[in-house]
């Protein structure tokens, strides 16, 4: 491209971030690393009753943890602060001072029970404002003041149409007629997200917008007033538009925030790599090739052309999401798993924090055995837990009745007199005593042993597991579950 790529992250900070919001972020990155462009990141904080430090401290986080880095913005800086759009107020009072020395702008009186009345007596079935206080007299100004009425400012839309070449779905076209004057500040003279954002994409420097589909139709308002700030040489150029398919949930229904899916962060908290659900959300919209799904984030920059999005609704199947991200942690080696499953270890106080040695020593031995098992980090710590708990807090999740108790019985008097305690010796064993001694079938042989030693139906292989349980502790629970 011509023009040196800049794009931009401008969440609100409302509520949890949500997962349409990081791909939209993915693809936004995707495309300026792709053509060696830079991102800006700012936050649109304007909606003063609904943003929240928390929710700025969620988006930091979240980006901090998906790697999605920024050129220019919070916390980077850059020639265009500030980055918050509530520190930018006397920014927008003076474009909104320019605007309407040019006649681009209008001062509006009317109430929206005016509005609506006027529509009604008409029988008109336009929606938004009619145009009402465009040409007001010197007199109709100045009754409307007397009655103490504050002022919202409005957009002068031009006639015509409004076409432009969207970067995924192609020409698109509105007739002005249909898209009413818009405000672009409140009566108290809050500016309103219609006017910001243009500005802010505008001194930005901004070169493509890829956005929602649901933002599609206030598009032509932002090109109308792109053309007056360029007009105006607040705007060197107006940026090229795209518009991302919906992320949708259940039901055909566009995926909200009430929608558990919908909430970015709780997939770290619920075991996935950032790796899994770039992977898988990159897939909404977009594919590295007609026959492969999984594929690693620079190899998406390598290859992400815009043309390439569909413009169709794409569903979020968590089944799906759940299966990516099993195959990135498969992709990655014994240290790097072992690492990132520590901080899930530590906050189920599986081991402590700092890890003592023995416990360092266990966690070497042990993560081989669940490393291949594990599809979410957090899927570690139930797992392993039986290695590290102390004997007098060792608990079980089930019973065994009289017949499992004699297995187990049967297990404990195969184990006791053991030379060797290894896997090989552990596993000869057993089979002998259970399967050709008793012969039972080795799900029936070998249930009842698993949950006497690691408390689970499910664990780590069961000889290997016994090996690093040790001789003593071994033989102690399966005496302990004869008996329970």
């Amino acid at each position: 491209m011509s023009t040196p790529v800049r794009v931009r992250f401008c969440p609100s900070p409302t509520g949890s971030p949500h997962v349409g919001l990081v791909r939209t972020a993915l693809f936004n990155w995707a495309f300026a690393r792709h053509h060696g462009g830079q991102i800006v990141f700012r936050m649109e904080d304007t909606d003063k009753e609904r943003s929240t430090q928390e929710s700025y401290d969620a988006i930091l986080e979240l980006w901090r943890w998906l790697g999605l880095d920024w050129d220019e913005g919070i916390e980077v800086g850059g020639p265009h602060g500030p980055y918050k759009q509530s520190e930018r107020g006397d920014i927008y009072r003076d474009v909104l001072e320019r605007l309407h020395a040019s006649s681009y702008t209008y001062d509006c009186y009317c109430t929206t029970e005016e509005v609506d009345a006027r529509r009604k007596a008409s029988g008109s079935k336009m929606q938004g404002y009619d145009g009402f206080c465009r040409e007001l007299s010197e007199d109709q100004v100045a009754a409307f003041e007397a009655e103490g009425r504050k002022p919202v400012v409005r957009f002068r839309m031009p006639e015509g149409s409004i076409t432009w070449d969207d970067l995924v779905r192609g020409d698109i076209t509105f007739d002005t007629e249909n898209v009413p004057d818009y405000a672009l500040s409140r009566a108290n003279g809050d500016p309103l997200y219609t006017l910001v954002n243009p500005i802010d994409d505008a001194l930005m420097e901004v070169t493509h917008v890829l956005r929602g589909e649901d933002l599609l139709s206030s598009t032509p308002r932002q090109l109308a007033l792109f053309d007056a700030l360029v007009d105006l040489g607040i705007a060197k150029e107006v940026p090229a538009y795209g518009h991302l398919p919906y992320v949708m949930g259940q039901g055909n229904k566009k995926l909200s925030k009430r929608d558990p899916e919908a909430h970015a962060l709780a997939y770290r908290e619920q075991g996935f790599l950032p790796e899994g659900l770039l992977n898988y959300l990159a897939l909404l919209g977009w594919s590295i090739a007609a026959d492969r799904d999984v594929f690693s984030v620079a190899e998406m920059v390598e290859a992400f052309d815009i043309k390439d999005v569909n413009p169709n609704p794409a569903r979020f199947d968590l089944k799906k999401a759940e299966a990516i991200n099993t195959a990135q942690l498969r992709l990655l080696g014994l240290d790097d798993i072992t690492h990132r499953v520590l901080p899930f270890l530590k906050e189920a106080g599986v081991v402590g924090d700092p890890v003592n040695d023995a416990d360092a020593q266990m966690l070497e031995l042990a993560m081989p055995l669940v490393a291949e098992r594990i599809n979410k980090l957090t899927e570690a710590a139930p797992m392993l837990g039986f290695l590290f708990v102390d004997e007098a807090d060792f608990t079980r999740e089930e019973e065994l009745d009289g017949t499992a108790k004699d297995v187990v019985k049967a297990a404990y008097d195969a184990l006791a007199g053991l030379d060797t305690w290894s896997t090989a010796a552990i596993d000869e064993a057993l089979r002998a005593k259970l399967i050709d001694g008793l012969g039972l079938k080795p799900r029936v042989a070998f249930g009842p042993v698993r949950i006497a030693v690691s408390g689970k139906k499910v664990s780590p292989p069961l000889f290997e597991s016994m090996e690093l349980l040790g001789r003593e502790r071994s033989l102690a629970r399966l005496h302990d579950a004869m008996f329970d």
